[in-house]
């Protein structure tokens, strides 16, 4: 083998890549990460598709909703997530109001490809952002479409999260949003929050891979919020599987370093580094030579040079 094939560069995925694993009928895993580390690692595992989500405004920082997520976070966190990754492909999510108007998204949306390193962006809504992603589409940016429950419209949709589609009227009404987002153009499309069978229905529907969260097993992959996964917080939804447990972990680690710290035990030898004792005593004025210097000084009146003076 030659040096240049032992060394070859890791290719990143794109829509082409997402849209064979869909055609094979391979089922598509997405997971969302906001930082360097994180996203390293779930390159690492071969994680395909790594959602930079406005959901960052509530598990990371710290809002009652997405709403509050602004472009410029949004830009910081996807630049973070596009350096820890190699080969998955990186999605940003569209926050509140960053895609009102068509030139508002194109201007957006630009952002995270030309100034964030991302892949493609998501967009909320179905029948309503038709026209935005298919503009989108058109000038060359991958979008991920978004429907059942839409986080950034959750105070137009009552306030409370629930489950969407199990009227007559709503369902036929998110079966119109689905075929809009793929006639739009749109790569895939998430469904959140969706009855099982109207997602496997809308799922048989489309040519398009639907990535579903707390919408069943049928669709054509899954997708989960990262803190979720790990059991980072002290709420599970019910949609989720915590596959780690990482809140008591962190919470025993920093009690114990906390009960160490006070305790005097850290830092311990291991953890600390030595130095000369021939350099500190020169260092401290304790050598020979400073010692017949200090004798010199004090018979002539001289006082020695103190340790604090600017050199």
């Amino acid at each position: 083998m030659s040096a240049t094939a032992a060394t070859k560069e890791v290719q990143r995925l794109t829509v082409a890549d997402i849209g064979r694993m869909y055609a094979d009928g391979e089922r598509i895993p997405m997971l969302t990460a906001y930082d360097f580390p994180t996203a390293r690692l779930l390159d690492d595992a071969g994680i395909p598709l790594v959602l930079v989500g406005d959901s960052v405004g509530e598990v990371v920082l710290g809002y009652e909703s997405t709403v509050r997520v602004s472009m410029t976070e949004m830009l910081h966190h996807t630049r973070a997530v596009v350096r820890g990754t190699q080969r998955a492909l990186v999605i940003g999510d569209m926050p509140f109001l960053s895609y009102a108007t068509t030139d508002e998204a194109l201007t957006n949306a630009g952002r995270f490809l030309r100034d964030a390193g991302a892949q493609a962006v998501k967009v909320e809504g179905g029948v309503r952002s038709a026209r935005i992603i298919e503009s989108l589409v058109r000038a060359g940016i991958p979008v991920q479409g978004h429907i059942g429950w839409t986080p950034q419209a959750k105070y137009a949709m009552g306030g409370k999260v629930r489950v969407q589609g199990k009227t007559v009227d709503r369902a036929r009404s998110m079966l119109a949003d689905a075929l809009a987002v793929q006639e739009s153009g749109a790569f895939s499309i998430v469904l959140e929050l969706v009855p099982d069978q109207l997602a496997a229905a809308i799922t048989e529907r489309l040519r398009i891979p639907t990535i579903g969260i707390g919408a069943g097993p049928h669709c054509s992959g899954q997708v989960q919020v990262v803190t979720d996964l790990l059991g980072l917080g002290s709420f599970i939804p019910r949609h989720a599987r915590p596959y780690a447990h990482l809140r008591e972990t962190i919470l025993e680690a920093a009690r114990a370093y906390a009960a160490d710290v006070a305790s005097g035990s850290f830092p311990s030898k291991a953890e600390s580094s030595t130095m000369d004792e021939r350099v500190l005593d020169e260092v401290l004025g304790r050598s020979a030579v400073d010692r017949a210097d200090d004798v010199l000084g004090r018979e002539q009146g001289v006082a020695g040079v103190p340790l604090d003076r600017d050199l």
